[in-house]
């Protein structure tokens, strides 16, 4: 993997339309900037970006841990996702998300029994990536789907492609559309 940069951001709300919150919600985001090796060429065999997504699982998910500040345990949420440079397909970034990304960024937070979230889009330096966010073990708790974004004014370049993971203490700040709340999921089938 040829890294050519590491960003992370930390987003801390305390209040929500003048509404103090109780606890602030705290979310982070750690995104890689890595040379795509199949830039401008078409090839049937992507396993050097499944091996690349699984060593970004790790660091991604140690960085974003990291900038988050807490224990993995305190872990509420994730999600992952890719923006490929215009001389690379979507494919590398189901690539390097799929596979083998998930494994590697459930170890570093000790579980998680849901899908991780996830995107996949095209485009140049300063295109905005969003990252959907879910909760890690219970894909029902509404109050988790969320997302960050990050834009990177060099990046992705033709030949790159931009990883990132984002990682929760908790769901939207003041959530009150109903549904399965965090404190009522059981977390043994990933959905409720």
């Amino acid at each position: 993997m040829k890294l050519r940069k590491i960003i992370t951001m930390v987003e801390e709300t305390r209040t929500e339309m003048g509404v103090a919150l109780p606890v602030p919600s705290r979310r982070a985001l750690a995104a890689a900037v890595i040379a795509n090796p199949f830039a401008g060429r078409y090839t049937d065999d992507l396993s050097d970006l499944i091996d690349t997504g699984a060593a970004l699982g790790d660091l991604l998910a140690r960085e974003a841990l990291s900038a988050l500040g807490c224990a993995a345990g305190d872990v509420q949420g994730y999600g992952k996702a890719a923006l490929v440079g215009e001389a690379g397909e979507l494919e590398h970034a189901a690539a390097l998300l799929h596979p083998s990304l998930g494994a590697p960024l459930r170890a570093v937070l000790g579980g998680g029994k849901a899908l991780v979230p996830s995107s996949k889009s095209m485009g140049g330096p300063g295109v905005v990536l969003d990252v959907p966010l879910g909760h890690k073990d219970a894909a029902y708790v509404r109050s988790h789907f969320d997302g960050m974004r990050v834009t990177i004014p060099d990046a992705p370049r033709a030949g790159e492609i931009v990883v990132a993971v984002a990682l929760s203490l908790a769901g939207r700040p003041l959530p009150r559309v109903g549904g399965l709340r965090h404190e009522e999921m059981v977390g043994e089938d990933g959905l409720r």
